[in-house]
């Protein structure tokens, strides 16, 4: 028998027969799956497992390539995070089919509750890469953990959006947490890690991309979150089925509207037409989210065109890295009106993602607000 107990976390689940949910019934029943091979057929039936199943659990004596698994963990950056330990998302221990591990590479607080996931097409259209990436940044500059899948398309947007914010992300992986998928995007994971984020994966290490892994994989991705944000999907998807798996978990779903031309968005459309959240801008998200984290949404407005300019000066003093970029945008703003995202870009001469990134510092310092419809004012 094994030295290191975390050896059975790895043996109980590549017992023939041994899934998720059994995994669950079994360690909810016993504790330690150290405990549960050194019990008897009767003992492990008793918990509602499949009398074949506890004859293969008793029979498995495959432990040596487990333990030369853990031991390549450290080689590769990762550890392994078990159901019982502090850290295993909150969320994700109360799904129907939670891991009884993962393996985990990065140093993202993955009891962090605050995770929302962006997901959607990998052939995505320009406008829908522009909002993911938007998503992420705005998510992110407000404190969310963005999660996402590293696809292309949306999700690689996604992820980046955060990055540009600073901000903390995740990717669930459909392959070993050794093997990048897809391999240009090993850049990406890079910075994820480099950034406090982190990957996520159930599978043993070397295990390829094989199109059966990504499903069961959605649900992590959407277990670990508070809501899953669908930007662009096809009527068949894999966004889809996460958006499903969402919603058996409890789980708040919203999509991005598109255009009925083309296929691209026929199903988040779909999604709406369901009941989804219509999502045109962050605050949506946030608004839906808010009461499950007792987030008071909105800074009291201001009073006086005076006292606008005034906030507007003490804004550009304020962020001393960007003030004069600052200054430019809060300089669109002192009239008192509500403007509109693009014309705040166009009357600026910034570029779109400098422009939301100091409208969203300024937001979170309580000197601008946002309003329904991408409009924004002093406060």
């Amino acid at each position: 028998m094994p030295a290191n107990p975390d050896v059975y976390w790895l043996a109980l689940r590549r017992v023939r027969g041994v899934g998720p949910r059994t995994c669950r019934l079994l360690l909810e029943k016993f504790g330690a799956p150290e405990r549960i091979f050194h019990l008897g057929e009767d003992e492990i039936a008793s918990a509602g497992v499949p009398r074949q199943v506890a004859r293969n659990i008793l029979e498995f004596s495959d432990f040596d390539p487990l333990g030369r698994e853990l031991c390549e963990l450290p080689r590769i950056g990762a550890r392994l995070l078990k159901w019982t330990d502090d850290d295993y998302p909150p969320h994700l221990r109360h799904i129907a089919d939670p891991p009884p591990y993962l393996f985990v590479r990065g140093d993202a607080p993955l009891s962090e509750p605050k995770c929302i996931a962006v997901v959607g097409a990998r052939a995505a259209s320009e406008a829908g890469r522009r909002m993911a990436q938007r998503l992420g940044l705005e998510l992110a500059a407000k404190g969310f953990v963005v999660v996402s899948g590293l696809a292309r398309g949306i999700d690689a947007e996604a992820h980046q959006g955060a990055l540009d914010a600073g901000g903390r992300t995740i990717a669930v992986m459909g392959c070993g947490i050794d093997v990048i998928y897809p391999a240009e995007h090993r850049k990406l994971a890079e910075a994820i890690l480099a950034n406090g984020g982190a990957l996520l994966s159930e599978l043993p290490i070397g295990t390829q991309p094989l199109a059966e892994n990504f499903p069961t994989r959605n649900r992590i991705l959407s277990g670990i979150c508070l809501g899953v944000v669908v930007v662009e999907a096809a009527e068949k998807s894999g966004s889809l089925i996460t958006a499903r798996m969402a919603l058996e978990q409890d789980r708040q779903v919203f999509a991005v509207p598109g255009s009925p031309v083309g296929g691209k968005t026929r199903g988040s459309n779909r999604l709406l037409k369901e009941g989804a959240k219509l999502v045109e801008c962050v605050e949506d998200v946030i608004e839906e989210i808010a009461p499950q984290l007792g987030i008071k949404l909105g800074p009291p407005p201001g009073s006086t065109k005076a006292t606008k300019e005034k906030a507007a000066t003490s804004a550009a003093n304020a962020i001393p890295d960007v003030s004069n970029e600052a200054k430019t945008v809060l300089n669109n703003l002192t009239g008192g009106e509500k403007l509109h995202i693009d014309a705040i870009i166009e009357n600026s001469g910034l570029n779109p993602q400098t422009v939301l990134r100091i409208l969203l510092d300024l937001e979170l310092r309580g000197l601008v607000a946002q309003y329904p419809g991408k409009l924004f004012s002093l406060t």
